[in-house]
């Protein structure tokens, strides 16, 4: 009974490792040709290690007791002949459990402990710091192990009142908010921060990674969980009880953290088994779920569409039992085939329109500069044969004139260390505001403009905050378009005055970094108002909230930094490549001359090697297409299948590039060539 995600995760891997072949194989034409340019080794390898790697991430969220952990052993687990996470009535999951699978470790268990929240340091950054976690292995040939091993997320510890407020579990003046405290005083807290699993379950081998979160307004929630967990998931599945609806704690889930637009969010009505009533008639159960149904989306202000009853235990049960009826009855189904229906598409056209648009501009790239090669080799040839027939005092005037030649290019080199330097005092002002320096400046300030906290209050302070981060993104944006237009006004002047052939090729976009920061300021903002107020009065959550929001930033700058500065050194670097290729090719013009002038017969050889060049140029043009233009079309092929198969969907234009102009960049040098000969002949 393999589910269509499970298929549709199966058809994305394989035109992922076929797209991920093509590139390889180009990065390795470039790399042997000598055509790859500065910084595109190492796009061309991010590319390739992101369409092997990428991963999609899915995010269930339910308040306590919603059957959610059932729905995610129905979804993944019910080939392993019983439950693996803990589903029992009552509190199960107290942390967030994340499974994925990690070929290059081992099966394991990987278990935070609560008392890591005193350091203030955050996920992101004890992720990296392998003391810090609990593991145990697990055993890949025995799923019960891994249930075994599970059972410890739903740990607890008894901790005294003030423990328990350092830790985010208690705050004075919460009240029924707050946990119970037993006969001695104790408060029971969970004894873990967050789960990690690396296990090779088939859907997780595909790339899929499942987070599995307990309540999200309970007093003690994991705030990294809502502000970068969840946003960074790929959709959420929220699970309602079918029998109670849209609970006020469910409202206030959904309004606080997953009504976001960025979002992509199914609603699952769970346990609708519960509704069947032997004194009604199917039909009539059957109405009951459909007005629940309907009343739950009018709720939340979904379509219908996204919300799907359906009983996780049936399912669970018939997964394990190979009871396809059951199963359909269960309605499992129905989510699955929309979760592929709307996630994978979405992340077909992100990478595959990835992949597309940087194969496109590196392969314009290599064709100009073998374009330029075969026109250089054109002139040599015209000259060449304008020597047959002449003397030996003729060919030496040539040699002179090759020497004057080269003479009057080297006074390119003035002016190109001038362009460097102009370019790099911009460069320099370009990713200035971008720094990390300047970054903690301006939260360091926003902490000071909070009265040196974060608690009520600070609103102002956070959108003054945000108000100078797009300042900077701003000139940021206006240093890289000072640096294109500089670029291409002294290009022009190069090509005219010695020949070059210099392209300055636009400048990254600043859009998505600038729609990163807006939903980083959304998510983050709902932390300074008045309904979470309480919170951020706690020193340590504010102190955590101040590092996550400068991580969360950190990520967003040094992204657009990293593109900026490459695109800034690929200009520069393809001015050294052109230059050592010029002084190379009058060096092989002066050496030519001078075996023709010693040697009769070296003319006739010297025109048979340049004609030997070209048409091994113009083997690479054609290799150079057949390569790229096979990976572009299937690229094009996944991209319009995603088009296809998403539900009223359209995804964003491609970056089109017209085939006349794709035409005159493959053939350029080829006419140059030719036009060249035909002059020849007719002197």
């Amino acid at each position: 009974m393999t589910s269509v995600l499970a298929s549709r995760l199966d058809d994305q891997a394989a035109w992922r490792r076929a797209l991920e072949r093509g590139a390889s194989a180009f990065a390795r034409f470039l790399l042997e040709h000598d055509l790859d340019g500065a910084g595109q080794a190492g796009e061309l390898d991010a590319l390739r290690q992101r369409l092997l790697s990428d991963r999609l991430t899915l995010a269930f969220v339910a308040e306590f007791s919603r059957g959610k952990s059932e729905l995610v052993n129905a979804i993944f687990f019910g080939q392993s002949g019983g439950r693996v996470l803990p589903a029992t009535p009552g509190r199960t999951t107290m942390c967030p459990v994340e499974l994925f699978h990690d070929p290059e470790q081992p099966p394991a268990l990987a278990l935070l402990p609560i008392e890591t929240r005193l350091d203030g340091l955050s996920l992101a950054e004890l992720r990296a710091r392998d003391e810090a976690w609990q593991c145990t292995a697990l055993d890949p040939a025995r799923p019960e192990s891994l249930a075994q091993a599970l059972a410890a997320v739903t740990r607890t510890r008894r901790v005294e009142v003030e423990l328990a407020e350092r830790l985010g579990f208690w705050r004075e003046g919460g009240g029924d908010d707050n946990p119970p405290t037993d006969a001695d005083g104790l408060v029971e807290v969970p004894a873990w921060r967050h789960a990690l699993i690396n296990y090779p379950h088939p859907l997780l081998q595909r790339g899929l990674v499942v987070l599995d979160t307990p309540g999200l307004n309970a007093i003690g929630a994991e705030p990294e969980l809502t502000l970068a967990l969840l946003p960074a998931a790929h959709a959420t599945v929220f699970i309602l009880a079918a029998d109670a609806g849209v609970t006020r704690s469910d409202l206030s889930v959904w309004r606080e953290h997953l009504s976001g637009a960025a979002l992509e969010r199914f609603v699952v009505l769970n346990k609708i088994d519960a509704l069947a009533d032997p004194l009604l008639a199917p039909e009539q159960v059957a109405l009951q779920i459909e007005r629940q149904r309907t009343q739950t989306a009018a709720t939340l202000a979904l379509p219908p569409a996204r919300v799907f009853p359906l009983s996780a235990r049936e399912a669970l049960a018939a997964r394990v039992a190979g009871d396809g009826e059951r199963l359909v009855r269960s309605r499992l189904p129905e989510l699955e085939a929309a979760l592929a229906a709307e996630l994978l598409p979405r992340q077909a056209e992100v990478l595959a329109g990835g992949a597309r648009q940087a194969l496109l501009a590196w392969r314009d790239a290599a064709a100009r500069r073998l374009a330029d090669q075969r026109r250089r080799n054109a002139e040599q040839m015209l000259e060449l044969r304008g020597l047959r027939g002449k003397s030996a005092a003729k060919i030496a005037t040539m040699v002179a004139r090759v020497d004057a030649e080269a003479a009057e290019f080297e006074q390119c080199t003035t002016r190109l260390a001038a362009l460097r330097a102009v370019q790099a005092r911009q460069q320099a002002a370009m990713l200035a505001p971008l720094s990390t320096d300047a970054l903690r400046e301006a939260v360091a300030a926003l902490q000071s403009g909070g009265r040196a906290s974060l608690a009520l209050g600070s609103g102002r302070a956070f959108r003054a905050l945000f108000e100078r981060l797009e300042a900077a993104l701003a000139r940021a944006e206006q240093g890289a378009q000072e640096i294109e237009q500089m670029l291409q006004a002294s290009f022009r002047e190069l090509n005219a005055e010695f020949g070059f052939a210099l392209s300055a090729s636009p400048a990254p976009s600043i859009a998505r970094a600038r729609a990163e920061l807006t939903l980083i300021g959304t998510r983050y903002g709902r932390y300074v108002g008045l309904s979470q107020g309480w919170r951020m009065a706690v020193p340590a959550f504010a102190e955590q909230f101040r590092r996550m929001l400068l991580s969360k930033l950190r990520i967003v700058f040094e992204g657009i930094a990293t593109e900026l500065e490459p695109w800034s050194q690929a200009q520069a670097a393809q001015i050294d490549a052109q230059l050592r290729e010029r002084r190379q090719g009058f060096q092989r013009r002066r050496e030519a001359l001078q075996r023709i002038q010693g040697a009769a017969g070296e003319l006739e050889r010297r025109i048979a090697e340049v004609e030997q060049a070209d048409a091994q140029l113009r083997a690479l043009q054609q290799r150079l297409a057949v390569l790229a233009d096979e990976t572009v079309a299937l690229a094009d092929k996944v991209l319009a299948e995603a088009v296809a198969a998403r539900p009223g969907g359209e995804a964003a234009a491609p970056a089109e590039r017209p085939a006349a102009a794709a035409a005159t960049l493959r053939h350029e040098g080829a006419d140059a060539a030719r036009s060249l000969d035909e002059r020849s002949r007719a002197a």
